[in-house]
């Protein structure tokens, strides 16, 4: 399974390299949706997720619609700083008052309180720091989990073209609820096993496909001592990643709930050194002189189509050293 990944979310990219047209109202809508919902909820963390690097693509807006996508942007960046600002302080408070203790009469319990402290602290300045900032930095602004929005790319009317989707598909017909296991846990539909394309996933495959980009991924693998630990693999090649991915346009029959595109990563066997470091799939990296085929798989057999997996690039997933 492909929990994360580092996608392209600057869609100039995707124009240059496709010649690709931007769907900008679907941006707008997105953007606006997650507007509306905060004025239900009042609550950012139950916000729509968007990672920064999309946010970038509104830095300097050349239409109507591109300057209303970057005053909501704003309005959400300054209820972000606001918010952070608050919690920093509530926590700078935390930390003086256990390390005040601590200097008196030391306890376990103190030294959680400012254990827990400073990893707020660290964590709202971050906050802070990303508000403010305009620069773009890929490993942080541009990486994906499920449930978040990403750009990619897909075929209409004869024409590449670029959409926010959902990272975790939610097929036509299916209810929303499905989203989720049982137990409240994320489902597993952000990714797509290829042995499953023909069974569960056989009203996408053949039908509606897409292309994410991305630099890296990373998996979550047993630790060895009944935990989890974080993995992060990017092609020892250096080159772009081709993720084939499967789409739906999920709409309400009752009218009640949003529309909703959303997507899934296509994985297959897990190549040798990702199996090694004790993961069990891959997402399928295709060629790029086999994209356009793949974003147009109306009227191509299954087999074509398995072809085009068959021969999938094999760059050496080396593992990232992760800087302290």
């Amino acid at each position: 399974m492909c929990y994360s990944a580092e996608a392209w979310t600057l869609y100039d990219g995707y124009v240059k390299r496709f010649g690709a047209d931007i769907d900008i109202k679907a941006f707008w809508e997105l953007y606006l949706g997650r507007e509306e919902r905060y004025r239900v909820r009042n609550k950012l963390s139950d916000g729509t997720k968007i990672p920064k690097g999309m946010d970038l693509n509104f830095l300097r807006p050349q239409t109507d619609l591109e300057r209303s996508i970057q005053d909501l942007v704003a309005t959400w960046n300054g209820r972000k700083l606001g918010e952070s600002e608050t919690e920093l302080e509530k926590q700078q408070a935390r930390l003086a008052a256990a390390e005040a203790k601590l200097a008196t009469k030391p306890t376990k319990t103190a030294a959680n309180e400012q254990r827990i402290a400073t990893n707020k602290i660290k964590q709202m300045e971050r906050w802070i720091a990303d508000a403010k900032r305009t620069s773009h930095k890929p490993t942080q602004d541009d990486r994906i989990f499920p449930l978040w929005y990403a750009p990619v790319l897909l075929v209409e009317d004869g024409k590449p073209i670029v959409r926010p989707m959902r990272y975790l598909c939610r097929p036509q017909g299916m209810d929303p609820g499905t989203d989720y296991t049982k137990t409240g846990q994320v489902s597993g539909k952000y990714n797509a096993r290829r042995d499953n394309l023909q069974k569960f996933w056989r009203p996408q495959f053949g039908h509606t496909h897409a292309l994410m980009l991305a630099e890296t991924f990373y998996e979550n693998v047993d630790d060895g001592q009944g935990g989890s630990k974080e993995i992060h693999f990017q092609p020892s090649t250096g080159e772009t990643m081709f993720i084939a991915c499967l789409y739906s346009h999920w709409t309400d029959p009752s009218g009640k709930e949003p529309d909703l595109w959303s997507f899934a990563a296509i994985t297959d066997e897990p190549e040798p050194e990702v199996a090694a470091q004790g993961h069990d799939r891959t997402v399928i990296n295709i060629k790029p002189e086999h994209a356009i085929a793949w974003l147009t798989p109306q009227g191509r057999s299954d087999e074509e189509l398995f072809a085009i997996f068959d021969d999938k690039r094999h760059p050496y997933y080396e593992l990232v050293q992760e800087a302290a």
